[in-house]
Parts: C-alpha cells; structure tokens; sequence
C-alpha cells in the first residue's frame, strides 16, 4: 500500500526482507532508533510540513513563470500530483505508526511559510527550554586553580 512499490526492489534489500510486513517492520525499525537516540539524551521532534494541494499548485505555477525559478521545477512534479490521495494516506500511516511521546509528529500547515516558520520555532524552542541548559557552575576549590591561572597570566605582560 505504496505509492510507489517498484522503488522497494531498487533498493536492492534481501529477499528475506522483503514481507507482507515490510512497513510495520520498518515503523519498528524507526520507532526503535528513535527509542535509542532520546536514551542517549538526543530530543527527536519530526515535522511534517503538510501544504494543501492548491498551495501546490501555485507554487509550481509560479517556478514555472518565473525563470529563476524554473531549476526548483521537475516534470515528474505534474505526474506525482496525480497520486495526491496515495501520498496523503502513505504519511498518514508513517506518522500514526512512528508517532511516541518521546519523538513525536508536528503537522504543520505549511500554506504560509510564516506561519509554518513560526510553528516550527516554537516546538524547538519549547524543546530547548525543556534541557533546561545552563553553563556549568565553577566550585571553589576549581577557582582558585582559575584565579591563579589568571595572576600567572598577568604576570607575563610583555
């Protein structure tokens, strides 16, 4: 339930992989490395950046008719257009099956970029105030190693 399935055997896997249960074994896989990456302390938050199908279209429009624009533009862009309902239920199922609370999915509108952008920044700084980072304290006996590194340093004047 692909859109794509011919693209699965150019990736050249073995046999033995490739199942009837090939997308959940690959949630799994996903789920699993993200299980792994947040137990050593990496915070993992996706974004799926969803633009409507309009939006599409007249983003394509516009790198069409503007030629310094046209290098952004593919003909398979057109084509690709026609599996819109297969692409929609394809990351519905990945993010449904690779969404945990310690690596969750972000749908984001995506029709305004400064809304996107600002619905990005947000998760991240939020992200980053959940760290609660702050530089390491010094302790008393660590500065007075530092303050007389700095007396020596003084003393050497040129």
């Amino acid at each position: 339930m692909r859109v794509h399935q011919e693209f699965l055997a150019k990736q050249h896997l073995p046999p033995k992989l490739i199942t009837d249960n090939i997308w959940e074994e690959r949630f799994g896989d996903i789920c699993n490395l993200e299980s792994y990456l947040t137990r050593n302390g990496i915070v993992v938050r996706k974004f799926f950046l969803h633009i409507s199908r309009e939006e599409q279209r007249q983003r394509f429009l516009a790198r069409l008719e503007d030629p310094e624009k046209n290098w952004k533009f593919s003909d398979a862009d057109v084509r690709e257009r026609e599996c819109w309902d297969d692409y929609m239920d394809a990351y519905q199922d990945m993010i449904r099956n690779t969404a945990r609370p310690h690596a969750p999915w972000y749908v984001v509108p995506a029709d305004h970029k400064w809304f996107t952008r600002a619905v990005v920044s947000a998760v991240i700084i939020e992200a980053l105030k959940e760290l609660k980072l702050a530089f390491p304290k010094v302790d008393p006996s660590r500065r007075k190693d530092l303050d007389a590194a700095r007396r020596h340093l003084v003393k050497e004047k040129s």
